[in-house]
């Protein structure tokens, strides 16, 4: 299959953004990226990866809610995404809500869902810090998945039509931003501290994500965040659906990653976590120094180190889900001023081994996460999360589920996705 996928969708060339990726595209650093520039970046980014302009009404359905810990309530709600389809999401939060509090989206990786581990331990832990936060299943994923199972990577099928794999990044994207959105709608949201944070394959959906809408204020990327050039790990990547085929849909941006990284800048800050010895993103090959270079090239498109990326390397770690440490809690702290956690006061919190938790719990793990530098070796915050199963964390009945399927699952996005591609394709000839 060809990764380049076939065809971007038609842009307008207008003469702002158009001046700064000529120089990108030559290699060349350019001034600082204007406001309008950005905005049109954003603009043709979206359309490239056939982002809904405008996003669609959210139509928000309520399933209930129940008590996770005392202090902490988890709601099952629905809302709209493109192509006519519906997000399953748990919704985590104080108990007690005094004026307006921090949102955070939760974006996972490859065959994760809201029914893993640290989905629903993040949504438990955040809560506690006294911030609404929203998991959901990805698209082929959970409640979205066909026959209603989790960890299969339905949506890495490949689909040989030109121009789908860049609709699969435009629904991850448009998943995003949709959650963003229906936390905005939430009374008890400030709608100026929205953060969302990505783990392996939501670190590259994050990255464009947090590019494209400013209204996210803060990104926290752990498992990647590593974005590399022409022919390297993420246009290679054998997730072609999600990752390659995406990816490339951007090479007119020339500087990718650091055009990408500025965009980010404009919108807020940005925290990236990796450890040492993570080879599943290659961060053996894209270290410190890599991120360096990336670093100083986005400041010079940025015009000044204002809100470009820092970064934090765990040594010895490998791929894992680092946003339940003290690290990243105390920097969401810093932005996003958590109502029941000072930064200052994170050091002091107690810490367990997620490995141990797992064990008190009774959570299984498979081989892979009960290695030391994977899930078990993590020191997460101890906020006494139990174990919840994917019975708990299913928002709508079996039943209704059976019912209403089709309006969830990945066979019905293939079915719309691909028409869409091919009439695209057909009236470019």
């Amino acid at each position: 299959m060809n990764l380049k996928c076939g065809l971007v969708a038609k842009q307008s060339w207008r003469p702002a953004a158009g001046a700064l990726l000529l120089a990108l595209t030559a290699g060349a650093l350019p001034a600082q990226m204007s406001n309008t520039q950005a905005r049109e970046l954003r603009e043709k980014i979206r359309a490239a990866l056939f982002v809904p302009e405008p996003l669609p009404a959210l139509d928000t359905k309520s399933y209930g809610s129940f008590e996770v810990e005392p202090g902490v309530m988890a709601e099952r709600v629905t809302y709209a995404t493109e192509y006519g389809l519906r997000v399953p999401a748990i919704v985590y939060r104080p108990a007690k809500i005094h004026g307006k509090i921090p949102g955070i989206v939760v974006v996972n990786g490859h065959g994760a869902d809201k029914t893993s581990w640290y989905s629903y331990y993040t949504g438990v832990e955040y809560a506690r810090a006294g911030a609404m936060v929203l998991t959901y299943d990805p698209i082929g994923e959970g409640e979205r998945n066909d026959d209603h199972k989790d960890a299969t990577g339905e949506h890495d099928k490949p689909i040989n039509v030109p121009g789908v794999p860049q609709r699969m990044g435009g629904q991850m994207v448009t998943d995003v931003m949709q959650a963003v959105s229906y936390l905005r709608s939430r009374p008890e949201v400030d709608a100026k501290r929205i953060g969302v944070m990505g783990f392996s394959m939501g670190s590259f959906v994050v990255s464009i994500a947090g590019a494209v809408d400013d209204r996210i204020h803060a990104v926290l990327l752990t498992g990647g965040g590593d974005l590399d050039g022409p022919g390297g790990y993420w246009d290679s990547s054998h997730a072609v659906m999600c990752q390659a085929g995406p990816y490339h849909a951007l090479e007119f941006l020339g500087d990718r990653p650091a055009v990408l990284f500025a965009l980010q800048a404009k919108r807020g800050p940005t925290f990236i976590i990796n450890g040492t010895s993570d080879t599943v993103v290659a961060i053996p090959q894209h270290g410190p120094e890599f991120f360096a270079d990336l670093r100083r090239r986005t400041i010079a498109i940025n015009g000044s180190e204002r809100n470009v990326f820092t970064t934090y390397f765990d040594p010895g770690a490998s791929h894992r889900p680092a946003w339940v440490t003290k690290v990243a809690a105390q920097w969401l702290a810093a932005n996003l001023h958590f109502a029941n956690w000072k930064r200052s006061e994170i050091a002091d919190l107690p810490t367990i081994r997620i490995g141990d938790w797992a064990a008190k719990a009774g959570v299984p793990f498979n081989r892979s996460a009960q290695r030391e530098d994977r899930d078990a070796g993590l020191v997460a915050i101890d906020v006494n999360v139990p174990r919840m199963t994917p019975e708990q964390l299913s928002v709508l009945p079996p039943s209704e589920w059976e019912q209403e399927k089709a309006q969830f699952v990945y066979s019905t996005w293939a079915r719309d996705a691909i028409a869409d591609a091919e009439k695209t394709n057909a009236e470019a000839k």
